[in-house]
């Protein structure tokens, strides 16, 4: 039995109330994630997706392949986006490579940490780089702090709005796409 028969085989068992409070409860889940950086919020969503599809099979459930495709391009770019904002935003602000590497670094560490961690994490790390390493005065080093903190809460903006374009993608799909 190859994967897409064992799908249709079992998408048949699930009903179709309980297989879209499912996919809510997943979608509410992963906007939460988008919000709360502990759950990972556009996995949830992209998980959505796929169990919406799983439980009511390829035709009742309106997700055409390439949606999925569609879901972890956006999932990528974000993560991405998201990743490498704080460091972006220190370069931006006339830090150095150092700052970037350090708030890259602190936003790394600053996970462990939560929630202080989000903005204390880029920010020290960066001037924490600035001053071990570019040897600069530390009203540079802070400056380099505080542009990681912005591009570390731009990437948070852009983390919340990817999530609604993921979720918004899902529903066009669903009801008015296919």
């Amino acid at each position: 039995m190859g994967v897409s028969e064992f799908i249709d085989q079992w998408a048949g068992s699930v009903g179709t109330g309980l297989a879209w409070v499912v996919t809510v409860c997943l979608l509410v889940a992963g906007l939460i994630g988008c919000v709360l950086p502990i759950l990972p919020g556009h996995l949830i969503l992209l998980i959505a997706g796929v169990a919406h599809r799983m439980m009511l099979g390829a035709e009742e459930s309106g997700l055409r392949w390439w949606s999925f495709l569609i879901l972890v391009v956006l999932m990528a770019a974000s993560q991405a986006f998201e990743f490498f904002s704080g460091a972006a935003g220190a370069k931006w602000f006339g830090g150095s490579r150092w700052g970037a590497v350090g708030a890259f670094v602190g936003s790394i560490v600053g996970l462990f940490f939560f929630p202080f961690g989000l903005v204390l994490g880029p920010l020290l790390g960066a001037f924490i780089g600035e001053i071990a390493f570019e040897k600069k005065e530390t009203r540079p080093a802070m400056i380099s702090g505080v542009g990681s903190v912005v591009g570390t809460l731009a990437g948070m903006g852009v983390k919340i709005l990817v999530g609604f374009l993921m979720i918004l993608w899902f529903v066009l799909d669903v009801f008015w796409i296919g």
